[in-house]
C-alpha cells in the first residue's frame, strides 16, 4: 500500500499544478474577450477564430481543473442525502461512486474523444465558421482532461481504501448536511450585517 500511496502522491501533485495554472486560461479568454469587444466596436470587425479561441480557453480551464477540484473535494454532491450517513458509509458511497460511475465514465469519453482526434490530426480538421481554428486542440484538451480526472480519481480510490484501513488520516472529515447549512447561513448573515455597517457609516 506504500508504492501506492506514493503513486497518489505524484498524481496529487500533478493535477496541483495543472488545476492551479489552468486558473490562467479564465484571465487569458477574459483578456481575448475584451480585445475582441474593443475591435469590434471600434472598428466593425468581427472574426469566428476570435469567438472560438474565447470557448477554447474557457473550456480548457474547466477541464484541466476537474481534477484538481475532485482532488480538493469541492465537486458537487448531494450533502442533503450524503450527509445523513455515517462517516464510514460516506467513505462507502465515495468508494462505490468513484469505481461504478466516475472510472468508468471516464474510460468511455476518453475511448470516444481519442480516435476523434487522430481523425482530426490526419484530416487537419477545421471549424466549419468562416475563419475558424483548426478543431485538434480543442479535442486534445478535452481528452487530457479526461486522462487527468481518471488518474486522479485512481488516487482517490488509493486514499479512500487508505483511510478505510487506517492507513491515513482522513483528509476532509464527515460531511454533515445540517452543518454545512448552518455554516452556509452564519456566513451570509455576517457578510448582511458588515453590509449594514458599511452603509451606516458612509450614511
Amino acid at each position: 500500500m506504500g508504492g501506492l500511496l506514493a503513486l497518489s502522491r505524484v498524481i496529487d501533485r500533478i493535477n496541483s499544478l495543472i488545476g492551479r495554472s489552468a486558473s490562467w486560461l479564465i484571465l487569458l479568454a477574459i483578456f481575448v474577450s475584451a480585445i475582441n469587444a474593443i475591435i469590434r466596436k471600434l472598428f466593425s470587425l468581427s472574426s469566428n477564430a476570435w469567438l472560438e479561441l474565447q470557448w477554447y480557453l474557457y473550456g480548457g480551464a474547466f477541464l484541466l481543473a476537474a481534477a484538481y477540484t475532485l482532488l480538493e473535494n469541492e465537486h458537487i454532491r448531494i450533502d442533503v442525502i450524503y450527509g445523513r450517513w455515517s462517516r464510514r458509509v460516506q467513505h462507502w458511497i465515495d468508494l462505490i461512486g468513484t469505481l461504478c460511475f466516475l472510472l468508468p465514465f471516464c474510460v468511455i469519453m476518453i475511448s470516444l474523444v481519442y480516435p476523434s482526434l487522430m481523425t482530426s490530426l490526419r484530416t487537419h480538421e477545421i471549424s466549419m465558421n468562416a475563419g475558424g481554428l483548426i478543431i485538434w486542440p480543442a479535442k486534445a484538451i478535452l481528452l487530457a482532461g479526461f486522462v487527468l480526472l481518471f488518474v486522479q480519481g485512481l488516487s482517490e480510490l488509493i486514499k479512500k481504501i487508505a483511510v478505510m484501513r487506517g492507513l491515513v488520516p482522513d483528509p476532509h472529515g464527515h460531511v454533515d448536511a445540517h452543518d454545512t447549512i448552518m455554516q452556509e447561513a452564519r456566513l451570509m448573515t455576517v457578510a448582511t450585517d458588515d453590509r449594514n455597517d458599511d452603509n451606516g457609516g458612509r450614511a
